[in-house]
Order: C-alpha cells, then sequence, then structure tokens
C-alpha cells in the first residue's frame, strides 16, 4: 500500500513539475499561501452578494442556493490555497526556494 500512494505522489510531483511547480511563488501566491480563510473569504462574500442581488423575489430557494454556492466556492479556493502552502512547504524542503 505504502509503494502505491508513493508512487502516485512521484507522478503528481512530475506532472506539477512538468506544469512548472518548482518555480518561486509570487507574492500573490506567498500571500494566499499565508492566508487560506481569507482567500475562501474573498471569494465566497462577494460571490454570495452578486448571487443575493441577482435573486429572484419569487423563488424563495434562490438565496439558499447563493448562499451555498458562496461556500463552496470558498471552500474551493481554500483548500486550493492550502496546496500551495503545501507546494511552498516542499520548494523549502527541496532547497529550491528560501523562503524569502
Amino acid at each position: 500500500m505504502a509503494n502505491w500512494r508513493r508512487s502516485l505522489a512521484n507522478a503528481f510531483w512530475a506532472w506539477d513539475k512538468s506544469l512548472g511547480g518548482q518555480r518561486r511563488p509570487t507574492t500573490i501566491q506567498k500571500w494566499v499561501a499565508r492566508h487560506p480563510i481569507g482567500t475562501g473569504l474573498c471569494v465566497a462574500v462577494p460571490a454570495t452578494l452578486v448571487l443575493l442581488l441577482l435573486a429572484r423575489e419569487d423563488e424563495p430557494r434562490d438565496p439558499l442556493f447563493a448562499v451555498i454556492f458562496g461556500l463552496l466556492l470558498g471552500l474551493v479556493y481554500g483548500l486550493t490555497a492550502v496546496s500551495e502552502r503545501l507546494r511552498q512547504r516542499r520548494l523549502k524542503r527541496l532547497g529550491i526556494w528560501n523562503g524569502s
């Protein structure tokens, strides 16, 4: 089982390297990695507000949809920020980037 996980991880990191995942992070990527909850909120709140503004008055489920969609969108962006944090931690561990 451990060999299967290790080979899957190696395949993922090879794919990441081919897409440029071993480059130094930009300023935005550093901020996002430091603030995953803030990143999720910065996306979720405006998306929810826009959908609430577009909600029809005669449909009672539209506000519920707006809130659920906003939460899911914030969750996706927050998890993406966490994965960026893990990528930066790996770059430090490999000695590619010193964390500054």
